[in-house]
């Protein structure tokens, strides 16, 4: 799309009202968002549409609509994070990555759902409701980063910025069949630093793997004021799509998941894939995968406390699955947090150490089920549970706690119609090998878009 705008074979302004003209219709339904700035977004565009005929220098993203996260501040507008304990003022200022997204020339659309404080991976929230999957009325669109996977799938605009604490961009890009990457932790700066012990990173969802390349490049580097950003960017391999050389590791279960039978044989076969890209693919249970189960639920919630209700009145406006985590949290100590955190850091010592055997990559399932219908945190078919949504979400979270790049795409589709997502994960800072692969596979695979 920034290529045909610098070409002029493509207008600002028309791309964004043909855009907006869409959203007016899908909307409605699919509810993901939380503000659209309609004013803002045209006075960008026409802003990029004379210095387009002015002949001026354009950034990669030059009149190109991007959606951020209502957790990420826009100038302008409030940051609400799914609740109603929240400040409805507008933010001063852009956060660091909307700032970079801005000075590219992207167009500012909105801001998209969240669950509330980004507690839980099912796409609802006490302030807004629920975000619609395109894909089947009724069915989660995933979250937390809800209304970005939602709009992407959509076709509502090509990039989206998510969050991922613990697959937040992924799970998302998973129920809704489009891509999702959680880049290396400090890839990208992120405003407030989250006192949650490293887990949040900040990442691109889109149709296309070489777009939220495109976004990550613009997006990633190192920021003065959040200290754990690092240094050298974000830089596509060039590469093409043959994968000879590389040995990936494949795990259906990381040796513990349970995972729904068609979940399990769609990505079963879609992996063979990589070998048909010249990869050696070998099928591995690794050690480390049982540790992380306890680790992750040890963790999850004591970070989140701070959010808990003063009384009665502020739990009732809350979303009762993330009352009920809290609820459940509020006994750890500030002892077992910290035994937990020295239990993070050798658990994130261990995939380090695992990937350094000789493994390239690690494909697994995305999630282990697909798109289940609002008003629970697991589907009916399996155990239930107040809060604990990440019994079906066992692949996402390793990959926050070790700080490695993990994408899911999309490899197919169930019975009833739904997306189901492929990971592909890697070392730190691997990033490059882990979207090259990506392109690779859909280019093999490609994805019908959803239409509508």
């Amino acid at each position: 799309m920034a290529a045909l705008v610098r070409t002029r074979c493509a207008s600002p302004v028309e791309i964004l009202d043909d855009l907006l003209d869409r959203i007016a219709a899908l909307e409605p339904r699919l509810n993901a968002f939380v503000a659209i700035d309609v004013d803002g977004a045209r006075a960008a565009a026409h802003e990029a549409e004379a210095a387009v005929m002015r002949g001026k220098r354009l950034g990669p993203l030059h009149g190109v609509p991007v959606t951020i996260k209502d957790v990420q501040a826009v100038a302008g507008l409030p940051t609400r994070r799914g609740s109603w304990h929240s400040d409805p003022a507008p933010a001063a200022e852009d956060a660091p990555a909307v700032a970079r997204l801005r000075a590219a020339g992207a167009v500012i659309l909105g801001k998209t759902t969240t669950t509330e404080q980004g507690w839980t991976a099912v796409s609802e929230n006490p302030l807004t409701g629920a975000t619609d999957n395109p894909w089947k009325r009724g069915r989660t669109a995933g979250g937390s980063s809800s209304g970005a996977a939602a709009l992407a799938a959509a076709g509502c605009g090509p990039l989206h910025l998510g969050t991922d604490g613990a697959g937040s961009v992924r799970l998302p890009a998973h129920f809704c069949g489009v891509v999702g990457f959680k880049p290396t932790f400090g890839m990208v700066p992120y405003l407030p630093v989250p006192n949650n012990g490293g887990l949040s990173h900040i990442g691109p969802i889109a149709r296309d793997p070489a777009d939220a390349e495109l976004m990550l490049e613009v997006m990633a580097g190192q920021h003065s004021a959040d200290y754990t950003t690092l240094p050298g960017g974000f830089r596509r391999d060039p590469a093409g799509p043959d994968l000879t050389g590389l040995r990936i590791a494949y795990s259906p279960d990381l040796g513990h998941a349970r995972v729904d039978p068609e979940i399990a044989g769609m990505v079963e076969a879609a992996v063979r894939a990589f070998e048909r890209l010249g990869a050696a693919v070998e099928t591995v249970a690794p050690a480390w995968g049982p540790l992380g189960p306890r680790l992750i639920r040890d963790l999850w919630g004591p970070p989140l406390l701070p959010y808990a209700p003063a009384d009665a009145a502020a739990e009732a406006a809350m979303d009762q699955g993330f009352v009920a985590c809290l609820r459940e949290s509020g006994g750890a100590s500030w002892r077992d947090v910290q035994a937990a955190q020295a239990r993070r850091h050798a658990y994130a010592g261990a995939v380090g150490r695992w990937f350094g055997e000789g493994w390239d990559l690690l494909v697994t399932p995305a999630a282990s089920v697909a798109a289940f219908p609002h008003g629970r945190q697991v589907p009916d078919h399996w155990p239930g549970h107040a809060w604990d949504w990440l019994t079906w979400a066992e692949f996402s979270y390793p990959f926050n706690l070790a700080h490695c790049p993990a994408v899911s795409v999309p490899c197919g589709l169930t019975q009833e119609g739904l997306p189901v997502g492929l990971q592909i994960a890697g070392p730190r800072l691997s990033d490059p090998l882990v979207m090259r692969a990506a392109r690779a596979f859909l280019a093999a695979r490609p994805f019908p878009a959803w239409t509508g």
